[in-house]
C-alpha cells in the first residue's frame, strides 16, 4: 500500500495554513529539541518578548566578555645579538646598572626579532622592550647579572609576550597596568585573574609606579604620608624573626649575593655544614679583598718583594694553605678558621686545606684588643716549616702528622689579628656624610641587595630617609626640648622569679609613663632569661605551671601603664632558660637561632595589650577588622626569636637583638698568646658619664719580615673619635704617651675587646659547633654583614657599656638588678641620631633606685 503525503495548502501570501499542517508525535518534538543546534538563530522580532510567563526583561544584560587583543601582523626577522648589543648595553648597564650575559642577550635578540620585526630600530620598539625587561628584572630582585637560562627572565618574556600588539607594549586598560611592570602573576593580581576567568573586574588598582620592588609593597610607602597612623614612627617599625630573614649565599663567580633556593630544615644533610663554613669564609674573604691594605697597584713590578697599593702604603697578600707545599722557610699570611684537630693540637683551615699551627710566639695585633678562640676566622702572619720527612720524601699531603687534607709540617705564627671590619655605608655603597641627611649619593657595594626583606638601599633608602626627616627631624620637635619619640628603652635580663625585678620594672615604666603625650618611647626591649633556672627542665623550684604564673605577674605589672601599652611596641627576646628548648637543654647552650617563648605562657600579656587598645579606641595590630578601619594603630607585644632584628624606615636603621653570655664563653675557650711588655695607649677619657667610647679600625698584622714589634707605636691601640683608616701611620707631630694600665677603666677595655671581636668576625656565634651550636640552614640570621646601625648584646657576664665601633653602636644593659647594690635598677636608653635635642643620639646607661 502506497501512502502519499498530503499536500500543503498555501494561502495567497505563501504561508502554510495551520489547519492543513500535519500533527507530529510528542517524542519526535523532544528529540528535535535535543538535537537542535547549540547556537540557534535569533528571533525575527528584534524586540524580545516581555511576557510575564517567561520573565524576560525588555533589555537583557549582555554577558561580560574580556576584550580580545587584536595583534597586528609582524614580519619576524632574525636579529643578530651583536646588532642589539649597543642598545642593550645602553639600557641595561648605563641606565639600570645591570650586566647582560651572552645567553641573555641571545634570548632578548630572539624575542625582539620575533615580536618587533623590522621596526625594532626605526620605531624604537626594541628600546621599550629592553626598558620593560630591565625594570621587571629589578622588581624581582634578580641580581646585578642577568642570565639567559634563569627562570625569572623566561617568566618576564612570557608575560611580556601576552601584552604586546604590533611590536608595542600595551599599557592601557586592555593589558597589564604599568604599576607592576608586568610582574604580577594571576595568583598575585586578583583583577588580572578575574579577567582571564571571564569575570567582570572590580575597580582597578590605582598604583602607577613600580614601587613594589625590593620590599616596597610591604612598607606601603607613600611620598606624602597623611594621617596620624602614617605619621606615627611605629608605622615604619618592623620586627624581623630569624627564621623569616632572607637566606643569602655569596656567589664567588658573580661576586654577588644570591638567595638560597633550597628549603631550610632543622635537620639538614651533612653537606650543609660545609656550605655554611664556605659561605662564611667567602663573605669575610671578599670583605678583606676590598680593603685598601689588600689591594696592590698594577704598575708595581712583580720582582719587588714589598707590594704597595695606590696610596703608597704596604699591601698584603693572602696565601691559600695548599700553596704552602714546597715553600719551606717562606713568610706568608693566612686567612682561615682556628680548629682543633683530632689529635688535640691547634690548626688553621681554609677552603684548600688545613695545617698545624704554632702560636707559642704569636702576638696579637693590636695587643689585647680582641679574643681568639677556635671557630673564629683570623689573619695569621708567619713562616711555614716543613717536616724533615716531607723535605726528603716529597710527601706533602697526609704526612706523619696530617689527617686527611692536613698539610704536613707546621705554620709558625708571629702575628695574629682579626680581619678588618667594613663600615655599613661602604658595604651598601652609600657615600657622603655618616649622618642621617637625606642627600646621600649611591656608589658601589651591595646597594641592590635586600638583606632583611624590607627593601634595598638603592630602591628605598633615599625615600625612607626623607620620610624619617619629615616625621622625626622637624625643627619644631627638635627645638621644643621635649623627649624624642624616636627612643628605644632596652631592659636587660629580667628574672620574673625574683620579686625585686618586677619592682624595678615598675619603677622604670613609671618614669616613661610620665612623659608628655606623643613623647613616649617607640619601643621597649625586654630580654631573658625570664627565670634564673631552667624551670621547664625542673630546674630550681616549680615547673611549667609556675613558669606561666611568672608571665601572669608580668602582665599585672604592665597593666598599670596603659599609656605605654597603647603607644609602644614591647619586644621580648628569650634566653637559654626559657621554654620550650630549655626543657631539653636544661639551661645549657641551645642551637641558634631559637624560637620565641610559646603563646601558651604569654596569652595573658597579649590580652592586657588588647584590653588597653580597646579601652583607648585603638586598633589591635595584627587583628584589624572592618570596624577598625580608620583607627590609629595601638601598642603590641612581639615575642621574637633569639637573635632577631628591628628595622626602622626600611634599610635606614637596623638594630640587632641578641641575648647570650658570650664574654664568659670567650674567656673559657680563648687561645693563650704570648704576653709582651707595656703597650702604648692613647688616652681617651669618656666624654660623658655613660662609659660611651668610640673605637677605630685596627691595622692587620704586617706580612713583611721586618714588621714592627708589638711595642712599636704604630701598632698601638688607638681610640680616636673617628674610625682610623687601615694602615694609616700617625702624623709626625703626633706623640703617643705611655700610660699605666690603670689610666683606662677595665670595664671600658673589656667592652672594647668584646665589641671588636664580634664585629670583626661579622658573626654572632664565632665558636665551634660543640661550644655554641648553630642551625646550618639558618646561619644567615647570625651574620653581621652589613654592619647594623645599632646592636643590643645582652650579656650579664660583661659590664654594661655603650660603645661605637665602625659606625655600629653596641649596647649591653646587663641585668635589670645591679649586682651588689640593693634597690638599684639599670637599663639603656637608645635614641636615634639627630632626633633629640643634642642631635648626637646613641645609647646611655641609666640607673634609678626603687
Amino acid at each position: 500500500m502506497i501512502v502519499q503525503s498530503p499536500r500543503q495548502k498555501r494561502t495567497k501570501n505563501g504561508q502554510t495554513n495551520a489547519q492543513d499542517r500535519p500533527s507530529r508525535p510528542q517524542p519526535q518534538a523532544a528529540a528535535a529539541g535535543f538535537f537542535a543546534p547549540k547556537n540557534p538563530a535569533g528571533p525575527s522580532n528584534p524586540i524580545p518578548s516581555s511576557s510575564p510567563a517567561f520573565a524576560t526583561p525588555v533589555h537583557p544584560l549582555k554577558p561580560f566578555q574580556p576584550p580580545v587583543l587584536t595583534k597586528a601582523a609582524i614580519l619576524p626577522i632574525i636579529l643578530p645579538p651583536a646588532t642589539l648589543r649597543p642598545l642593550a648595553f645602553r639600557t641595561f648597564t648605563k641606565k639600570h646598572s645591570l650586566t647582560l650575559t651572552s645567553t641573555a642577550l641571545q634570548e632578548l635578540a630572539t624575542f625582539i626579532g620575533r615580536h618587533c620585526g623590522s621596526g625594532w630600530r626605526e620605531e624604537g620598539l626594541a628600546e621599550k622592550v629592553l626598558e620593560e625587561v630591565a625594570r621587571s628584572w629589578k622588581n624581582r630582585n634578580g641580581g646585578v647579572i642577568v642570565e639567559g637560562n634563569s627562570p625569572e627572565l623566561k617568566d618576564i618574556l612570557k608575560t611580556l609576550e601576552g601584552n604586546m600588539s604590533g611590536g608595542k607594549i600595551l599599557t592601557g586598560p586592555r593589558s597589564l597596568s604599568r604599576q607592576n611592570s608586568l610582574l604580577l602573576e594571576p595568583e598575585q593580581d586578583e583583577q588580572h585573574a578575574h579577567s582571564r576567568l571571564g569575570l567582570r573586574p572590580v575597580p582597578s588598582l590605582t598604583r602607577e609606579d613600580s614601587n613594589a620592588s625590593f620590599g616596597m609593597s610591604g612598607l606601603e610607602f607613600t611620598e606624602e604620608p597623611e594621617g596620624d597612623s602614617v605619621r606615627d614612627v611605629r608605622r615604619w617599625l618592623k620586627v624581623i624573626h630569624a627564621f623569616d630573614q632572607p637566606r643569602l649565599m655569596y656567589n664567588v663567580g658573580k661576586k654577588h649575593f644570591e638567595r638560597d633556593p633550597s628549603k631550610p630544615s632543622l635537620l639538614p644533610a651533612a653537606s650543609h655544614k660545609t656550605d655554611a663554613f664556605r659561605n662564611r669564609y667567602n663573605v669575610i674573604h671578599q670583605r678583606i679583598l676590598r680593603n685598601e691594605a689588600f689591594q696592590s697597584s698594577s704598575v708595581q713590578g712583580s720582582s719587588l718583594r714589598q707590594r704597595t697599593n695606590a696610596n703608597g702604603l704596604s699591601s698584603h697578600k693572602i696565601t691559600p694553605i695548599a700553596n704552602l707545599l714546597g715553600r719551606h722557610g717562606s713568610n706568608h699570611m693566612l686567612l682561615g678558621m682556628l680548629v682543633v684537630l683530632p689529635t688535640g693540637s691547634l690548626a688553621i683551615s681554609d677552603l684548600t686545606g688545613t695545617i698545624t699551627l704554632d702560636l707559642s710566639h704569636a702576638v696579637a695585633i693590636p695587643e689585647d684588643s680582641a679574643w681568639f678562640t677556635p671557630g673564629m676566622i683570623v689573619l695569621i702572619d708567619g713562616v711555614y716549616e716543613e717536616e724533615e720527612e716531607t723535605m726528603t720524601m716529597g710527601n706533602g699531603l697526609s704526612g706523619s702528622s696530617g689527617v686527611g687534607g692536613t698539610i704536613g709540617g707546621r705554620f709558625q705564627g708571629f702575628f695574629i689579628g682579626q680581619p678588618p671590619c667594613e663600615k655599613r655605608r661602604v658595604t651598601l655603597g652609600v657615600s657622603g656624610p655618616d649622618g642621617t641627611g637625606a642627600d646621600h649619593t649611591i656608589g658601589g657595594g651591595f646597594g641592590w641587595i635586600d638583606f632583611l626583606g624590607v627593601g634595598s638601599e638603592r630602591a628605598v633608602g633615599s625615600k625612607m630617609r626623607k620620610l624619617e626627616h619629615r616625621i622625626l627631624r622637624q625643627p619644631a620637635l627638635l627645638e621644643d626640648g621635649r623627649p624624642s619619640r624616636g627612643r628605644a628603652v632596652i631592659i636587660g635580663e629580667l628574672n620574673l622569679d625574683q620579686p625585686r625585678s618586677l619592682q624595678a620594672l615598675r619603677k622604670i615604666l613609671g618614669l616613661y609613663a610620665s612623659d608628655p603625650e606623643g613623647c613616649t618611647p617607640m619601643t621597649f626591649v625586654l630580654a631573658g632569661n625570664f627565670t634564673q633556672h631552667a624551670v621547664m627542665a625542673r630546674g630550681g623550684s616549680g615547673g611549667s605551671i609556675e613558669y606561666k604564673e611568672f608571665f601572669d605577674a608580668l602582665a599585672s605589672t604592665l597593666a598599670d601603664f596603659p599609656s605605654l601599652l597603647t603607644t609602644a611596641t614591647f619586644v621580648f627576646v628569650p634566653g637559654d632558660n626559657d621554654g620550650w628548648v630549655s626543657a631539653f637543654s636544661g639551661g645549657a647552650a641551645t642551637p641558634l637561632p631559637r624560637k620565641p617563648v610559646p603563646d601558651l605562657f604569654t596569652s595573658r600579656i597579649r590580652r592586657v595589650f588588647a584590653a588597653a587598645n580597646a579601652e583607648a579606641g585603638l586598633a589591635n595590630p595584627g587583628k584589624e577588622t572592618e570596624k577598625d578601619a580608620g583607627k590609629r594603630k595601638g601598642g603590641e607585644a612581639v615575642w621574637t626569636t633569639n637573635p632577631s632584628r628591628i628595622t626602622l624606615f626600611g634599610p635606614s636603621h637596623e638594630m640587632v637583638l641578641f641575648r647570650d653570655d658570650i664574654s664568659a664563653r670567650l674567656r673559657r675557650a680563648s687561645v693563650r698568646l704570648k704576653n709582651t711588655s707595656k703597650a702604648p695607649v692613647e688616652p681617651e677619657p669618656p666624654t660623658s658619664g655613660n662609659d660611651d667610647s668610640a673605637m677605630g679600625n685596627q691595622c692587620p698584622p704586617s706580612s713583611l719580615p721586618d714588621a714592627p714589634d708589638a711595642d712599636d707605636e704604630d701598632m698601638a691601640d688607638t681610640t680616636m673619635t673617628d674610625a682610623m683608616d687601615v694602615d694609616s701611620a700617625p702624623a709626625p707631630n703626633q706623640k703617643t704617651t705611655m700610660l699605666p694600665p690603670s689610666s683606662i677603666p677595665y670595664d671600658i677595655l673589656a667592652a672594647r675587646r668584646l665589641v671588636k671581636t664580634i664585629l670583626d668576625q661579622g658573626y654572632l656565634a664565632p665558636f665551634r659547633q660543640a661550644i655554641r651550636p648553630v642551625h646550618w640552614d639558618y646561619t644567615s640570621a647570625m651574620y653581621l654583614y652589613p654592619l647594623p646601625t645599632a646592636m643590643v648584646l645582652v650579656d650579664t657576664t660583661a659590664p654594661p657599656f655603650c660603645v661605637t665601633y665602625e659606625g655600629c653602636h653596641v649596647m649591653n644593659p646587663g641585668s635589670i638588678l645591679v649586682p651588689g647594690r640593693k634597690g638599684a635598677a639599670r637599663w639603656v636608653e637608645y635614641e636615634l641620631p639627630g632626633v633629640g635635642g643634642t642631635g648626637t643620639g646613641g645609647g646611655r646607661v641609666r640607673e634609678c633606685t626603687f
